[in-house]
């Protein structure tokens, strides 16, 4: 039992380390700004097809990853991940070459950064979320919380350290600050992947015992052919996109909504005031999904999911107001303090959901389950540029995609009470998930 427990510890420091470089994907703005000027000049929406190439194909490939995992076990399935994400960021350093065609040069980046460096990121990132709820049965949303804010840390760190090779090391240039990144994600996730292992099958910590009606106790789970025919999962598939979609379009565009309402955010004595922000934001995003893991573990997933969307959609219609402000320095603090209440709630969802989905299918399948689960991120990061997108571009404010997304999140508030209602009240099939 010590060498289990002990194996259990390691684990999660593998975790960490794998998704410290995961986390690089919410880091892409620095190279957005460099490619929209200086040598580059890219047209705008050239500059997010990578970012959002990325999102989706991490998405994806999670799914395959998940089932995959669930064979062969998380350490070969991470390993091949880290190599997909070094190879993606090492190809694209060749961009330069391309660069003075912005057509060219972004359908490159669009297959080598989005779509095998985000393969990477998926067959990654499920692989540490999966073992550690079952090294965790007793405590699935804390470590998991744990274990994910490795990713939102990862974004605030390689938000400077990309900075600093783009702007201080290259001119500019984007080409090597994407070589060098890539050989350090690659043997950053190949060594942190060493230490991802299954528990023997059966295995419990001592002292725990699973409560009897859950899928655990049971020694079943139901498999994502079975799971996406119930209504609770599309119910909670529901509730991530729209939380997750408010998320996602906060982070993509503070800077620029902060700029809109406060001169001093493009002003030339505080040129790095837009990273500064980005960066509180990805510190607050970190924080979340270990603070809102380790709620749900006392209050209950459903409990801790209302409280979550409840200060998100708060949060969105502060953000909203304050895009009707009159311009005025200072306001970015403001601003701020919103984004950054946002950024914790949508790091909430990454401790949340991974959770749940053990919680009500269980955790035998939890790798392949959470992989069709994700698939609502991917829409998210889709419909999240969509809202912010046509609203901007029709109004020139941000203030209607504020409050749709506000709304959105306020949906998945009522998502969740029917969600506890319906589980409440269920018998036959979905009656081996354990009730909170």
């Amino acid at each position: 039992m010590s060498e289990n427990v002990g194996n259990r510890y390691l684990v999660i420091v593998g975790a960490i380390i794998v998704q410290l470089c995961l986390g690089t994907i919410y880091a892409w703005a620095i190279f957005q700004t460099a490619l929209r000027g200086g040598t580059y000049g890219w047209p705008s929406l050239y500059t997010q097809l990578p970012f959002a190439a990325g999102l989706a194909s991490f998405a994806l490939f999670m799914i395959f990853a998940g089932r995959w995992q669930d064979k062969v076990g998380p350490r070969k399935v991470a390993t091949f991940g880290g190599i997909l994400l070094g190879a993606g960021y090492i190809l694209a350093s060749f961009v330069d070459m391309l660069a003075l065609d912005a057509t060219m040069g972004t359908v490159y980046l669009v297959i080598t950064y989005g779509i095998v460096g985000g393969a990477g990121i998926g067959f990654a990132y499920v692989c540490p979320i999966a073992a550690l709820v079952k090294w965790f049965p007793d405590k699935k949303g804390a470590i998991t919380g744990i274990a994910v804010a490795g990713f939102g840390g990862g974004a605030f760190i390689f938000l400077y350290v990309e900075e600093y090779f783009i702007n201080t090391l290259f001119a500019g240039l984007v080409g090597m600050p994407f070589l060098y990144l890539g050989f350090i994600y690659l043997v950053g996730v190949v060594i942190g992947s060493q230490f991802l292992t299954n528990p023997p099958e059966g295995w419990v910590p001592e002292g725990y015992t699973p409560p009897a009606t859950s899928a655990d106790a049971s020694g079943e789970g139901m498999m994502p052919g079975e799971m996406i025919r119930t209504s609770s999962f599309w119910l909670m598939w529901l509730m991530f996109v729209f939380a997750a979609t408010a998320g996602l379009m906060t982070l993509g565009n503070v800077k620029s909504a902060a700029a809109l309402v406060d001169p001093l955010v493009n002003g030339a004595p505080l040129l790095q005031l837009g990273a500064l922000i980005g960066g509180i934001m990805s510190i607050f995003n970190a924080a979340g999904r270990i603070v809102w893991g380790a709620t749900s573990d006392k209050l209950g997933r459903a409990n801790t999911m209302i409280l979550m969307f409840i200060v998100l959609a708060m949060s969105m219609f502060g953000l909203a107001w304050m895009s009707m402000s009159t311009p005025a320095e200072g306001l970015w603090v403001t601003v701020t303090v919103f984004a950054s209440l946002v950024g914790f709630c949508f790091g909430g969802n990454f401790a949340l959901f991974p959770s749940s989905t053990a919680d009500y299918f269980g955790s035998k399948h939890v790798g392949k389950n959470y992989g069709v689960m994700f698939t609502a991120y991917g829409i998210a990061g889709i419909v999240g540029g969509l809202v912010a997108g046509l609203f901007v571009d029709f109004t020139g404010s941000y203030f209607m995609a504020f409050v749709v997304t506000g709304v959105l999140a306020i949906i998945a508030v009522i998502f969740t009470f029917v969600l506890k209602m319906k589980r409440a009240n269920t018998s036959g099939p979905e009656a081996i998930v354990i009730e909170e």
